[in-house]
């Protein structure tokens, strides 16, 4: 049986639903879609699932749906994941090597899930990309603005950012190494890419039993859009103020911040403490 957990504000989730629906009745293949009310009532849903035993649970959505569904598992090592992308944000699928819309689903139908890691983050997971920084800061303006598209909103709180971010004083420990420095962005990374469509680990291997650590020092002001712009074409691990570090457990504290992002999401913390989970996950990638 396939269980579809459908975000019902995915952006294009009706249509790609819809468009599910012929595949799987022409290919024979049980299934049910649950459409939940609000995110909590989705989360139980899914909770349920995950104590059954072995199922095979299909986000459909955006990064956000993913990470839903991914912290829902109460037995993470049973279950066969899978990610339809239908969401704003789609960055894991980038890296997963998962087509946009109702294509995902022949590597359900046709593949077979495999290993994956996660990070485990104390009382959440990750599957993609955690961390703080000036990333932080943009999805905290764009929180705040009620008019305008998810795209318009991102592209004003960007130009916010870059006007007013002052970098954060934070302090990284990675296994057993310490060091203390003003950041741009400090993020533990599983997958390559964040914010949309910014290729900040180009390196990232899903599968490897390592957190791909990005500390990326605060530059003089006037140079922040010049390194920005290097972020957004793949050239992070080169730069002078990017420092990549391969680790196993890695803990961020942060002096003043009030927020960390776990996939795109904001948690409220003032730290960050994640460990890699090697294998024991099981996904439907290319």
């Amino acid at each position: 049986m396939l269980h579809f957990i459908v975000n019902p504000h995915a952006k294009n989730g009706k249509e790609v639903i819809a468009r599910l629906r012929q595949r799987l009745e022409t290919a024979g293949e049980a299934y049910e879609i649950f459409e939940g009310a609000n995110r909590e009532e989705m989360m139980r849903y899914v909770a349920e699932l995950s104590d059954g035993g072995e199922e095979r649970i299909i986000a459909v959505g955006g990064d956000g749906t993913l990470n839903d569904v991914l912290n829902a598992l109460t037995h993470p090592e049973r279950t066969m994941l899978g990610l339809i992308p239908a969401g704003t944000g789609n960055d894991f699928a980038e890296a997963a090597g998962i087509p946009y819309g109702e294509e995902a689903l022949d590597l359900i139908l046709r593949g077979e899930a495999k290993a994956i890691d996660y990070l485990d983050c104390g009382p959440w997971r990750s599957i993609n990309i955690a961390g703080l920084g000036i990333d932080v800061d943009v999805l905290e303006r764009c929180y705040k603005m009620k008019h305008g598209s998810d795209k318009g909103k991102y592209f004003r709180a960007l130009l916010a950012s870059l006007i007013h971010y002052r970098g954060q004083r934070v302090k990284v420990t990675s296994d057993g190494e310490e060091k203390t420095f003003t950041a741009l962005i400090v993020a533990a990374c599983n997958g390559k890419q964040f914010g949309g469509g910014i290729p900040l680990d180009p390196l990232a291997i899903l599968d490897d039993g390592k957190i791909d650590l990005m500390l990326v020092s605060l530059p003089k002001r006037w140079k922040i859009p010049f390194y920005l712009l290097r972020l957004m074409h793949g050239k992070a691990p080169y730069l002078p103020i990017v420092e990549r570090v391969l680790c196993e457990e890695v803990s961020i504290e942060q002096e003043t911040g009030e927020y960390i992002q776990l996939d795109g999401e904001l948690i409220a913390s003032r730290s960050l403490c994640c460990k890699i989970v090697h294998g024991q996950l099981r996904f439907f990638r290319g």
